[in-house]
């Protein structure tokens, strides 16, 4: 079996109106590329969306790559941390991955956990995390906490989505 990274987006509205991955992501991305370069994953799985028009987040983590050479695998669709994890399981199973390292940074972790732990384990997917060190500003932490109460919503609907059958 195989090994992948896996590195959720961030994005904002820029100035000019198109969708911007964040400082933050961008260090993601920079993390994910020392891991491959220590771990030789078999794909390195960016997702994130764009509700622009502009460019996903997905795609801009791609181009922002300075890692080595590894299968670049983008999932441009998922809008939240349940999506991340949710639209990035068919990849990882289409490629034989059966453990991951979640980058993600560390005012995020705690959410992340809740999220991939269950989805990707319940496929045979062993999740690790990498936890980028930050300095988090209060209304980032205060998204995080304001979020916590939809984790049961968020992840009890998406296992219902999730394709039934063999994990």
């Amino acid at each position: 079996m195989a090994l992948a990274v896996v590195v959720p987006g961030n994005g904002a509205l820029a100035a000019d109106g198109t969708w911007q991955i964040t400082p933050r992501c961008r260090r993601l991305v920079a993390e994910a590329e020392l891991l491959a370069r220590e771990l030789s994953p078999a794909a390195v799985v960016f997702s994130g969306w764009s509700p622009s028009g502009s460019p996903s987040e997905a795609i801009q983590m791609a181009r922002a790559w300075r890692g080595p050479s590894v299968e670049l695998v983008v999932e441009p669709t998922a809008r939240t941390t349940v999506e991340n994890a949710s639209r990035t399981l068919p990849l990882l199973r289409e490629r034989g991955v059966d453990r991951t390292v979640v980058v993600v940074a560390a005012s995020h972790v705690v959410r992340a956990r809740l999220f991939f732990e269950p989805l990707y384990r319940s496929r045979g997917i062993s999740p690790r995390f990498h936890v980028l060190r930050e300095r988090p500003s209060a209304g980032t932490l205060a998204r995080e906490l304001a979020a916590l109460p939809l984790v049961p919503w968020q992840l009890s609907s998406a296992i219902a989505r999730l394709p039934r059958g063999t994990p």
